[in-house]
């Protein structure tokens, strides 16, 4: 069972569009310096719609090679339920600790067809399995029953829920079984889920800020919430700054910033515009990380 911050990480790209393995690499060891309990390889922070098969599982390698104390969660979720298999076999094979499995996109199955599709992942790789619901991504939402009867699968132990849903989480959290995490995949709502008795986070901010995450999320996790929700309030304006526009763009910025590894987005996405990057590094600055 998962506790804890967990960061979505970035991944850094050369002037010509390759992967910045070196850059990586930094970023893998300044997230462990700053005592992060989990590093996520490949998830949409990290552009993962953008690499091809064998990027994705390079980028994977890579940080499960150079984390020496973080866990990695490997990234491989797909609209494909053999193309998820396949990612999620190869990520145990190099000796990730758990997979993070987005529920599929695009295609919009049912709530059955979405149950037969973990089902599947399930029964192929033995791999510790934290399901991903993002209905602004994928198009649709994964119920509350849906989870709960997942959550009964043996090596199904989490999930990241970033519906925005607070009666699902309550749902959720009131009815999931023992040994099954439940983190926030929104920044904003993470102290109120911790509130509810959530596991933590998988963050977007903790990138350039894992600090000040860990903070909040450790003391909720110690029961301190007037510290947490403390932290919380402080980490606001920075939790809007980082949504100015779509994700990576600005905590892509931001980690230029403060002089960490990102280098260029790829298309089709485009820089931050110059309004909003002064806005996010005035925030920055406001709440003491620049």
């Amino acid at each position: 069972m998962f506790k804890g911050t967990a960061t979505a990480l970035i991944t850094p790209f050369e002037r010509n569009g390759d992967i910045d393995e070196q850059g990586l690499r930094d970023l893998v060891d300044f997230q462990e310096s700053m005592g992060i309990d989990a590093i996520v390889a490949c998830g949409s922070t990290g552009e993962s719609a953008t690499l091809n098969h064998a990027e994705h599982l390079r980028v994977i390698e890579i940080v499960i090679d150079q984390a020496k104390r973080a866990k990695v969660i490997a990234g491989t979720g797909s609209n494909s339920t053999q193309e998820a298999i396949d990612l999620s076999v190869r990520s145990a094979d190099m000796g990730a600790d758990y997979s993070l499995s987005v529920s599929p996109y695009y295609n919009k199955p049912t709530q059955e067809g979405i149950y037969q599709h973990f089902k599947a992942i399930s029964e192929a790789c033995d791999l510790p399995i934290i399901l991903y619901n993002v209905p602004s991504r994928t198009g649709s939402n994964m119920l509350a029953e849906t989870t709960l009867r997942l959550a009964e699968l043996p090596n199904i132990v989490g999930m990241k829920e970033a519906s925005g849903d607070m009666v699902q989480v309550m749902s959720i959290l009131a009815e999931r079984p023992e040994g099954f995490s439940l983190l926030s995949g929104e920044d904003p709502l993470t102290f109120a889920m911790m509130a509810l008795g959530g596991d933590g986070v998988i963050s977007v901010t903790s990138n350039c800020a894992p600090k000040q995450m860990m903070q909040m999320v450790n003391a909720a996790l110690k029961g301190d919430f007037d510290s947490a929700r403390d932290m919380h309030f402080r980490l606001m304006p920075l939790f809007g700054a980082l949504f100015l526009e779509p994700n990576p763009i600005p905590v892509k910025a931001a980690m230029r910033m403060i002089g960490q590894p990102a280098g260029a987005l790829r298309m089709p996405l485009s820089d931050m515009g110059k309004q909003n990057e002064k806005l996010l590094k005035d925030t920055m600055a406001s709440v003491g990380i620049l």
